[in-house]
């Protein structure tokens, strides 16, 4: 099993979201300095985990490129908490204990993200997700063993990743925002702008 190879998490790109303040673009799909953000956010977050794979909705075909397994949600319109569950099902299959997740419109995360989570974390079971001056919980280390307390809760009707976040008792990890937050994510054509001119 995986397991045996490392004890990495593996990690997940979250990019199952509708775009809609970007017009309904594929964000996944937009370009930042003549790169995709998929890609960016691809080559920063592969050297920090054992294995890697996307969340994303729709067909699956137009990453084919990319060489990710495509993982998209059981659950539709139930927002990140549905990625991460199809995360934890793909790490699972394969003996990961935990993922770590990464949202595909902040391409500028911190290189020590998951060095960070599992460091807070702790060993065994324990969550952990990223703060700057707000809660950034896409970016978070997740346990495999609570997918099946995710999917009730899905069911029931959850829907918000940072009250989970808490009611797990996830720690909080916060990095200093210094001149930019390295959390900034791009929502709108605006921010994509603004980033196309941040180097």
């Amino acid at each position: 099993m995986a397991s045996s190879l490392s004890d990495r998490p593996a990690g997940v790109i979250l990019a199952g979201g509708a775009g809609r303040r970007m017009g309904g673009a594929d964000k996944a799909l937009l370009r930042l300095h003549g790169r995709t953000l998929l890609s960016l956010v691809a080559d920063r977050l592969a050297p920090q985990v054992a294995a890697l794979a996307l969340n994303a909705n729709g067909d699956a075909a137009r990453f084919g490129d990319t060489g990710l397994p495509v993982l998209p949600d059981e659950l539709h319109d139930a927002g990140p908490l549905a990625g991460i569950l199809a995360g934890m099902d793909w790490a699972a299959a394969r003996g990961y204990a935990r993922i770590v997740t990464a949202a595909v419109d902040t391409p500028e995360f911190p290189g020590d993200l998951v060095a960070r989570l599992v460091a807070e974390a702790g060993p065994g079971n324990g969550a952990a997700y990223a703060a700057s001056d707000r809660a950034h919980p896409t970016f978070g280390l997740w346990p495999v063993a609570l997918r099946d307390d995710l999917r009730a809760r899905l069911q029931a009707g959850e829907r918000k990743l940072g009250l989970w976040a808490q009611q797990i008792g996830g720690a909080r990890v916060i990095w200093p925002r210094g001149e930019r937050d390295p959390f900034t994510n791009i929502n709108t054509p605006e921010d994509l702008a603004q980033a196309e001119e941040h180097v």
